[in-house]
């Protein structure tokens, strides 16, 4: 079976903007997930996502998701809904994730079943720490990404309390 690849997106340094990387940290700590779920920091990876993205069956993109609603709301967006998202977002990360997503596209490696799940940010401004909202929300965002996990077939299971108290 081919992978999945569940991409972490983000800046740790502009607020909510990190959102993305706080629920990755969140999935390593607290997940047992199959072998065939590769967990990545795309932060800053920027073209070097690219053979990551292709060599994928599947795709799922966490971030703060800015689509003008009320913050910290649950956004899911599917693959043919990432480019106008994409195309509207303001943040470093995201042009070069725009770039790779549109080439694996062009070169008809961007595989089909491509998902972004994340939250509204309520600020993305320079702070290191994600908004009070969000961290609340935080829990429900890692919920709903094991979800879509499950979703495609893959046995995610808590870990014991003992291993990351």
């Amino acid at each position: 079976m081919k992978n999945t690849v569940v991409i972490g997106l983000g800046n740790p340094l502009m607020g909510d903007d990190g959102l993305g990387l706080a629920a990755l940290e969140r999935l390593q700590d607290e997940w047992e997930l199959p072998p065939e779920v590769e967990l990545v920091d795309g932060g800053t990876w920027g073209m070097n996502l690219l053979p990551v993205i292709e060599d994928a069956e599947r795709v799922l993109l966490i971030d703060a998701i800015d689509t003008g609603a009320t913050p910290g709301a649950q956004i899911t967006l599917e693959r043919a809904q990432l480019p106008r998202y994409l195309a509207t977002k303001i943040s470093p990360h995201q042009v070069d994730l725009r770039d790779v997503l549109a080439l694996a596209d062009l070169r008809g490696m961007l595989p089909e079943q491509t998902v972004a799940v994340g939250l509204q940010p309520a600020r993305v401004e320079l702070v290191n720490e994600l908004s009070d909202v969000l961290r609340r929300r935080l829990d429900d965002l890692v919920t709903a990404v094991i979800g879509q996990l499950e979703w495609w077939d893959h046995e995610c299971r808590p870990r014991p309390a003992h291993l990351h108290a």
